[in-house]
């Protein structure tokens, strides 16, 4: 037996694909976390992805990084005392990923990391922590792009270790985006950019984000739709930011809507790291809120760019916009099969193990 462990949005989109390829005579634990826990961050991607109801669901909820990686930890150890599974499957770079891996460990159990070798080479970012410490204690390292591998080697991660299996979020784009198109809603007829933000470094400062908030009402020609996650919403009440009349601001949207808003906006406006991968394979012209990307691959295609400066905004937003490619770029192994590639990729750990 597995455990396959997911906590947050991100997580959902990449452990479709490796659910739905491995082996039947694999039993599968699913153990949600409940780091996102709503309807809209979490049982909705349940539904529309059809994913299997969770074995198992810590109910965290949440809380600080230290609270939530600690709570974590506990009540999955109470999970692994009472059934030890064979190996644990975790997933890009959120608190559950580590959380969980640091109790696999102590128990001697393998843990296989999938999204493995990504670095931002900023330490400020609680996810390049989870990332370097995952990256660690893992026994196997499945990575989604070629410079991963370099990153992991120059860790001191054996070669052995590591296998180019593709990236999985891109499977479930693939797969979900034709329903998205005739089922999602659409959110403008009107050309629109489409904003995402949820780090602490573009809103949990409230000059920074007010900044944001007005630049992003100066672009030319471009209704700006920001649907905002729980803790931005709740900054802009609190900080009582006024919302300028061009951005309209509404509550996260699921999966299949916010997929079909992607590949329908002029320009995506992003701090997240999934979502500059999906706006790449959709050759949908992207700007990062960033000083830094862990996805390096989406910036040397020109499908991305980095703005760490506010006062830059409008100047990306113009250039990316002008500069669209004609047809999505491809990708090595973002091809809609790395489920298939990380099920095999386990399967033979697993039997190796044995």
């Amino acid at each position: 037996m597995i455990d396959i462990v997911c906590g947050a949005r991100p997580n959902f989109m990449k452990v479709d694909p490796i659910i739905r390829n491995i082996d039947p005579a694999l039993e599968v634990r699913i153990v949600h976390t409940g780091q996102h826990y709503d309807h809209i961050m979490s049982q909705s991607f349940f539904d529309e992805l059809e994913l299997p109801r969770p074995d198992i669901n810590l109910e965290v909820g949440s809380a600080s990084i230290t609270v939530q990686t600690a709570t974590i930890m506990k009540r999955y150890e109470d999970v692994i005392l009472k059934r030890r599974p064979d190996a644990i499957v975790v997933v890009g770079d959120v608190n559950s990923t580590l959380a969980c891996s640091l109790v696999a460990v102590r128990y001697s159990i393998p843990v296989i990391h999938v999204e493995a070798g990504l670095r931002s080479f900023d330490r400020s970012m609680p996810e390049e922590i989870n990332r370097i410490l995952t990256d660690q204690l893992a026994d196997l390292l499945l990575i989604t792009s070629p410079e991963a591998r370099d990153n992991l080697l120059a860790e001191g991660k054996s070669s052995e270790m590591i296998k180019f299996v593709g990236n999985p979020m891109i499977d479930t784009l693939f797969r979900l985006l034709p329903l998205a198109m005739t089922e999602g809603k659409r959110l403008s007829e009107e050309p629109f950019a489409l904003v995402t933000l949820h780090r602490p470094s573009n809103v949990d400062d409230p000059d920074r984000l007010r900044a944001i908030l007005e630049a992003l009402s100066g672009l030319e020609g471009l209704q700006v739709l920001f649907p905002a996650h729980p803790r931005t919403l709740a900054h802009i009440e609190e900080w009582g930011i006024a919302i300028p009349d061009r951005i309209t601001i509404e509550k996260p949207l699921s999966y299949l809507n916010f997929i079909r808003a992607q590949n329908e906006a002029s320009v995506v406006i992003t701090d997240s790291g999934g979502v500059q991968e999906e706006t790449s394979v959709l050759g949908v012209p992207c700007v990062t809120l960033r000083t830094s990307t862990e996805r390096p691959v989406t910036l040397e295609l020109g499908t991305n760019v980095l703005c760490p400066a506010v006062s830059g905004i409008e100047e990306a937003v113009a250039r990316q916009i002008e500069n669209r490619p004609e047809l999505p770029p491809e990708i090595p192994f973002w091809d809609g099969k790395a489920g298939i590639r990380i099920a095999a990729s386990i399967e033979n750990f697993i039997g190796a193990k044995r």
